[in-house]
């Protein structure tokens, strides 16, 4: 079993497919080893590509703000993408891509063995939950996987194209955070 900066060395080397070739950093991940939440987007963009840190653009400080909203910050969640290298001008990846690199995320997710994952954007909820998963149709929906309990949601920088969208995004923040409180509970109760 790795460690999570173990696993961090093998990835900074990857050459498993193409967006190896254009990237400037590999964006790994973040935040804490122990989280009961990872929250996973697509892959990086412009700014997190530069920086090798997840969610530090817009839609970050977007992300930023929704935790605030429900009482969490970065320090209590792990951060991280399906794909660790920015595809190029921000595409979306392809399902090659994703393939070649989802290995390193559900070594991520074994490590930091999250009660909660919360799927940022449909190509998340596509790698994650099922192919044919459709964000306008399921999102706000929980989806329990083993031991894990998902929540698909509108990725940040969706938010800040279509205002139309914030409302719906609030009430799954609101849906998560009552879920955490709720798992919160019971391990408090397991510790009697």
């Amino acid at each position: 079993m790795y460690t999570l900066d173990e696993l961090n060395n093998i990835v900074q080397k990857c050459k498993r497919c193409n967006l190896h070739k254009t990237r400037t950093n590999v964006v790994f991940g973040e935040g804490n080893e122990n989280a009961d939440i990872m929250f996973i987007g697509e892959g990086p963009g412009y700014n997190e590509d530069i920086q090798g840190r997840p969610f530090v653009g817009a839609a970050g400080k977007l992300l930023d703000k929704m935790l605030k909203a429900i009482d969490l910050d970065r320090n209590e969640i792990y951060i991280a993408n399906i794909v660790k290298c920015r595809p190029p001008n921000n595409r979306n990846p392809l399902r090659t891509e994703s393939e070649k690199c989802i290995e390193y995320l559900r070594w991520q997710v074994h490590i930091i063995r999250p009660k909660i994952i919360v799927c940022l954007g449909a190509v998340s909820a596509r790698n994650i939950i099922e192919p044919q998963f459709r964000i306008t149709k399921d999102r706000g929906k929980w989806v329990k996987k083993g031991q894990f309990y998902i929540m698909p949601t509108y990725h940040p920088a969706a938010l800040l194209r279509d205002e139309n969208k914030k409302r719906p995004a609030w009430e799954d923040l609101k849906n998560i955070r009552s879920k955490y409180n709720e798992i919160i509970s019971i391990g408090k109760d397991g510790e009697k």
